[in-house]
């Protein structure tokens, strides 16, 4: 073989390279929002590296969109993997936390579409549909690059995303805080769990506040939803003589990194509607907490 044989050569898979870390974030997203799980979707790009450095660049148009296929294919697949896991899973699921990065959090169309609330509606769809759904609403994609990922006529895709579209709404969260009367609430609600003040947390708390908890089976957690600000209250208030609480941001959410003997035990993510905590994500399940050590990589 040449020397010219070997210097197109490499300089194709540095192509191939470049292409692939210059969307890596991109493609990380569309896995997790599609899974919900860190591990999965680092095993679909895994995946999708794979496939891509056997693609012939020279019959590729544009490059972004032939990874987000070759993501969306593999993530599908995963997806109905997880779907048969999820139906022996022991207690709630909940979405595997991230620790999202100040842009993510400033970016509120891709916090909302990445929030534990978010993502449980999402669960509620059938694989096709979440894939369209975070592709044309998420990412914007044009009907005929999504139908081409999902193996679908762009005619059938919109009729997908119309059917997708109108599940989410009739289920999407109540609007969300604004950021100064959402850092009042979460410093209200931190110092109520510190001092175990019940009547700081009722406080804070809807009346209707529901209590999710993700132990996998693994650790103690509600087998059921917790529902009621006393019920959720009286759970709460054990945590403050065994446990030190650290603010953070998960899934662009305030939350809380709950520690025990120094160790990550649980992940609280708070959803806050008018000023009061009507939602509560507890994930305390060991295989989930491993990707907490690190910042994600979410883009849009």
């Amino acid at each position: 073989m040449s020397q010219n044989d070997d210097g197109r050569r490499l300089g194709s898979m540095n192509d191939v390279t470049e292409a692939f870390v210059a969307h890596r974030r991109l493609l990380f997203t569309v896995a997790y929002e599609m899974l919900g799980s860190a591990a999965d979707a680092e095993d679909v790009l895994q995946e999708t590296w794979l496939k891509w450095v056997g693609v012939d660049l020279g019959t590729v148009r544009d490059r972004r969109a032939y990874l987000v296929r070759i993501t969306t294919r593999q993530a599908l697949t995963h997806l109905r993997t997880l779907g048969r896991r999820k139906e022996s899973y022991l207690g709630p699921w909940l979405p595997e936390p991230l620790l999202t990065a100040p842009d993510v959090a400033e970016d509120a169309e891709l916090a909302d579409s990445v929030s534990m609330a978010m993502l449980l509606v999402l669960e509620t769809l059938t694989p096709t549909e979440r894939a369209v759904f975070v592709l044309r609403e998420v990412f914007d994609l044009a009907y005929d690059e999504i139908a081409e990922a999902v193996g679908k006529t762009p005619a059938a895709v919109r009729q997908i995303a119309h059917r997708a579209r109108a599940h989410v709404a009739a289920r999407r969260p109540r609007g969300v805080a604004s950021a100064a009367e959402t850092r009042r609430t979460v410093e209200a609600f931190r110092r109520a769990v510190e001092t175990g003040d019940l009547q700081r947390l009722l406080d804070v708390l809807a009346p209707d506040v529901v209590l999710l908890t993700d132990g996998g089976g693994v650790v103690r957690a509600a087998l059921e939803p917790v529902v009621g600000a006393e019920q959720v209250a009286g759970l709460l208030g054990r945590l403050a003589a065994t446990t030190v609480l650290q603010p953070a941001r998960v899934n662009g959410d305030p939350a809380l990194i709950v520690r025990r003997d120094g160790e990550i035990d649980t992940v609280l993510a708070l959803r806050i509607d008018e000023g009061l905590i009507t939602g509560l994500y507890a994930v305390r399940n060991p295989e989930k907490l491993s990707h907490l050590d690190r910042e994600t990589t979410l883009s849009r």
